[in-house]
């Protein structure tokens, strides 16, 4: 272990093959552990867009094309834990760390992590999502590659000194099928920063002519199911005949092309726009500008991060009925028993003509974000973990030398 000496403490965080740029959850936390004192160095991929900020150190890797196959997933994530391991060691010698953070799936890199806990650091993993269940709804099925997925996740539980997650059903699966003590798992929500959620001016131009505008925003994998809110749509107009309301699908990923390509398909293409991936304020107007969202998750463990911007922006939307779902959204949403294309798309028509319900869900939305969802709650349980962790370290005056400073 390395002596201590001068200098603040260090978190390092490894985020698998994504860009600081598009970690939204990332940047918060960089943000948050910067303003309490902590240097940070981020191992990301690398994005024109990516920007350090002070206080942070870079290391990006070039990324390869996002995978479609079982074939390119093994050379995606064998490429990424090859750039993390070496990167690990270049920061380790270059500027040192006292807690290692890894933050996505898969759970794979407690491969690179293990040899710096045995060091004495202590290593942080951030779960956002279960990869045996992610694997379980890309491919439909529980098969030996379930099963490693099962042995990889259990590792990383137990190379972890402390494991965050998005809600309390991932903390539930940490405790029961990562036998981790209650103590060593704390919920640390990935709600919108508050101040970054003020309204901004309404664009008309944004409905395209149409009377209403009904966003769908984020990320296009997937398990995002952008396809099913395209069928929502296409239900909605040809069998509902609803053509007064332009959908916005805002957003960009490995499934963006097949959605342009399903919408002409299913010949909606004029009552659907794909802005592409757009800056925060520019995505931001979108919102502050729509009637209504659309949230398609199937996954019953997830809390979406749509739902969460949605209610921030004070905009009700329809989405299936999930447990952590409704647990997130309580009143602000609309639900349609999952995978009922139908009943969303009946839900949506619905909405559309109550302009009192409209307004009621919208308020509900805001203040659950106001009161609980919002980061600004949610940052002060991460950085509890992270004082739980080091104690007296996590002062900035206290003195801690890094491998820089003993190898001059």
């Amino acid at each position: 272990m390395w002596p201590r000496g001068a200098g603040p403490p260090r978190v390092l965080i490894m985020v698998e093959n994504v860009a600081l740029a598009r970690d939204h959850r990332l940047r918060k936390q960089v943000q948050a552990l910067v303003g309490a004192g902590y240097g940070v160095s981020v191992i990301c991929r690398r994005d024109p867009a990516n920007e350090a900020g002070p206080g942070v150190r870079l290391h990006e890797y070039p990324a390869t094309p996002d995978a479609t196959s079982k074939l390119g997933y093994l050379r995606e994530y064998g490429w990424s834990l090859l750039m993390a391991g070496w990167l690990m060691l270049r920061v380790w010698f270059r500027e040192g760390f006292d807690v290692l953070q890894i933050s996505g799936t898969p759970d794979i890199f407690f491969i690179v992590s293990a040899p710096f806990r045995l060091l004495g650091r202590q290593v942080v993993l951030d779960q956002r999502d279960l990869s045996p269940e992610l694997y379980e709804h890309r491919f439909g099925r529980r098969d030996r590659v379930y099963r490693l997925l099962l042995t990889l996740e259990r590792a990383s539980y137990r190379n972890a000194d402390h494991v965050l997650t998005v809600n309390e059903s991932l903390r539930r699966v940490a405790i029961q099928r990562g036998g981790l003590a209650a103590e060593q798992v704390t919920v640390v929500g990935n709600g919108p920063v508050l101040a970054r959620c003020g309204p901004r001016p309404k664009q008309p131009a944004l409905r395209h002519g149409r009377r209403f505008l009904c966003c769908w925003v984020g990320v296009m994998g997937p398990q995002d199911q952008v396809e099913l809110a395209l069928r929502v749509v296409r239900h909605l107009v040809l069998e509902i005949g609803r053509t007064d309301c332009h959908f916005a699908v805002v957003g960009d990923g490995e499934s963006r092309a097949a959605a342009i390509d399903l919408a002409r398909g299913f010949g909606i293409e004029e009552l659907v726009s794909f802005p592409g991936w757009l800056a925060e304020d520019e995505a931001f107007g979108y919102l502050s500008s729509a009637d209504l969202g659309i949230e398609p998750n199937l996954e019953p463990t997830v809390s979406p991060v749509k739902g969460m911007e949605y209610m921030a922006f004070g905009v009700p939307f329809v989405a299936f009925d999930l447990p952590e779902t409704r647990i997130l959204a309580g009143d602000a949403a609309a639900y349609a028993p999952p995978a009922d294309v139908a009943e969303l798309a009946r839900l949506i028509d619905a909405l559309l003509d109550d302009p009192v319900r409209r307004a009621e869900m919208g308020r509900a939305g805001r203040q659950r974000v106001l009161q609980e969802v919002a980061w600004d709650h949610q940052e002060r349980r991460y950085l509890a973990a992270y004082r739980s962790l080091l104690g007296a370290a996590t002062d900035p005056a206290t003195q801690r030398q890094h491998p820089e400073q003993v190898n001059r």
